[in-house]
């Protein structure tokens, strides 16, 4: 099964894809793969303003990201034919959607992004979309209490933008609400989360 965990910034995913992947027994992946993948760094660079105005663009950005899951595409579709493995994702394809709607301010953007992605670059649907529903002032805070606590962790340009995250926090909800992609639960812990998955065996 592949298990995705999304969310905004600073909403907590890691630490439920770390307790979640333990009590599973399962593997993860976290998008982007800034260590292994060049589209992800140059997404990376372009939203610390090293990529000139491609950051602007929000289906540009949309582009980098998708094609550094595309990469991972292999690993991905071996979850989808081996019984009784799951992998949990830390962000998947509805990250895409979620912020490139909030950053077109139209929910059009997320059909483009099924297309993109599950379409054209043929990536695996997930058997489940976890959102995890963390209010965003309450996420942001978190964001900018780490970046105080790290010089190496500078906030990007989307975590900088309180709006932005406002924006994708309600652009996620509708996806949601509208099965995009898939099954989706909401849950703020890792217990609801191993229940939600335990359900599908």
């Amino acid at each position: 099964m592949i298990i995705a965990v999304e969310g905004i910034d600073g909403a907590g995913k890691n630490t439920l894809v770390t307790a979640v992947k333990g009590a599973l027994g399962a593997e993860s992946l976290a998008f982007p793969r800034y260590g292994e993948s060049i589209h992800a760094q140059l997404a990376r660079d372009a939203l610390h303003g090293r990529m000139g105005d491609l950051v602007d663009s929000a289906h540009g950005m949309a582009t980098l990201f998708a094609l550094d899951r595309a990469g991972a595409k292999p690993l991905l579709d071996a979850y989808v034919d081996a019984p009784g493995a799951i992998i949990i994702l830390d962000r998947y394809v509805a990250s895409n959607a979620a912020y490139t709607a909030a950053r077109t301010g139209d929910d059009a953007s997320s059909t483009w992004v099924h297309e993109l992605e599950f379409g054209c670059l043929g990536l695996p649907l997930p058997d489940l979309q976890v959102l995890v529903n963390t209010p965003p002032r309450e996420a942001g805070g978190r964001v900018i209490a780490r970046a105080e606590s790290d010089d190496a962790r500078v906030r990007d340009r989307y975590e900088r933008d309180a709006q932005l995250q406002e924006d994708t926090f309600a652009a996620y909800t509708r996806l949601a609400e509208q099965g995009w992609a898939g099954r989706w639960v909401t849950a703020t812990d890792a217990a609801a989360i191993i229940q939600a998955v335990e359900d599908l065996r």
